[in-house]
């Protein structure tokens, strides 16, 4: 398994680009939280209503939904939709021996695809921007599963 290393520079391509989308996901969860306790608001779970010194002043509204704060949530469920395709289908397809700079293009634009998807999303762009981003990574995922499978069925 020399080609799951960090020597291997292949793999060093995908543990960079799997690490970045594992990273940008995980801040969803952080933004999440800085929205609600920006906007006191946006909670979810009735015992998040409880005085507490962060909630000295509970109010049963901010049980309400909040915009700003549920668009940060749909963002992370998008991620939640993608990541895990990403994170396997970009392995397999590393263990196809793409060339260095073919592999670079997919796993690196796909993490750009990601993050401008999540730009266009938190800047309320039209939907037509948020799907354009969001169909290059799709189109990217499908390229590498396709490759992957045409070369285990020729294995």
């Amino acid at each position: 398994m020399d080609k799951l290393t960090l020597n291997n520079p292949l793999f060093a391509t995908y543990v960079i680009a799997a690490s970045l989308t594992i990273l940008k996901a995980v801040a969803m969860s952080w933004l999440t939280v800085v929205r609600m306790v920006g906007v006191k608001g946006g909670y979810r779970s009735p015992e998040d209503i409880k005085k507490t010194p962060m909630n000295p002043a509970p109010d049963p509204a901010q049980l309400l939904p909040n915009e700003r704060v549920e668009r940060i949530r749909r963002i992370q469920m998008n991620d939640l939709e993608s990541l895990p395709y990403f994170l396997v289908a970009g392995l397999l397809y590393i263990l196809t021996q793409p060339s260095l700079l073919l592999a670079q293009w997919l796993l690196y634009g796909y993490v750009a695809s990601r993050l401008l998807h999540f730009i266009a999303y938190l800047t309320g762009q039209i939907h037509e921007i948020r799907a354009t981003f969001w169909t290059v990574g799709s189109l990217i995922l499908i390229f590498m599963t396709v490759r992957t499978l045409i070369s285990a069925i020729g294995a």
